[in-house]
């Protein structure tokens, strides 16, 4: 496989992944639906500096730090778990706190903090580093051009940014938002439970130490 088509394939399986259900895809739409189109943006955003940030570590390596080093996995899980289960609780603990769609049209909640959660969520969840350096591992060549050192992040960013910026825009539309209004503590408390069962999850599972 020459370089290029190595490339085209990681990007192609980054977009799989970015696709596939996760807390970055909650918080992304729970923040478009609750807060507001410029929050949800901002945390979408974030989701792709935190894509940029982790292929600049694949490609240095760190997925054979991972496995070589046990204990560096396990603890990076637990505090990705730990972190999880405490934005799971902040959900729960607003959920019964009232939205007015005025406060949602004129953009109540706060862009800056929502691009650093999106940030922390993107960056908090071990299995993501996991997931990108096996693919790298897998599918980049042991010696790549220096050209896809410049190309891959900005590619890679493009990917995670505009998957979630397609998730921003479609939850903060007024169906949505009509919805959220309606069943916010409920929806809010699902939304919570879901984040905190894969927190939960990533401290149970920490010992299992295989990558």
């Amino acid at each position: 496989m020459n370089a290029s088509t190595a490339i085209f394939t990681i990007l192609a399986t980054l977009l799989v992944g970015a696709m596939s259900p996760g807390p970055s895809f909650l918080i992304v739409a729970r923040h478009s639906i609750g807060l507001s189109r410029r929050d949800g943006l901002a945390t979408a955003l974030g989701m792709g500096v935190g894509g940029v940030f982790f292929s600049g570590v694949a490609l240095v390596g760190l997925y054979s730090l991972l496995a070589a080093v046990s204990w560096l996995y396990v603890s990076l899980k637990v505090a990705g778990g730990v972190y999880l289960i405490y934005i799971a609780y902040r959900i729960w603990r607003g959920a019964k706190q009232p939205l007015s769609v005025g406060d949602m049209e004129h953009g109540s909640g706060n862009v800056r903090k929502s691009f650093w959660i999106g940030l922390s969520t993107q960056l908090s969840n071990p299995k993501t580093a996991v997931f990108y350096g096996s693919i790298f591992a897998a599918l980049l060549p042991q010696h790549p051009p220096t050209w896809s050192y410049f190309v891959l992040p900005p590619a890679i960013f493009t990917i995670e940014a505009g998957w979630y910026t397609v998730v921003a825009l479609g939850f903060s539309t007024s169906k949505p938002r009509a919805l959220y209004l309606r069943a916010k503590a409920w929806i809010d408390r699902i939304a919570a439970g879901a984040i905190a069962a894969l927190g939960l999850r990533l401290i149970v599972t920490a010992h299992r130490v295989g990558i």
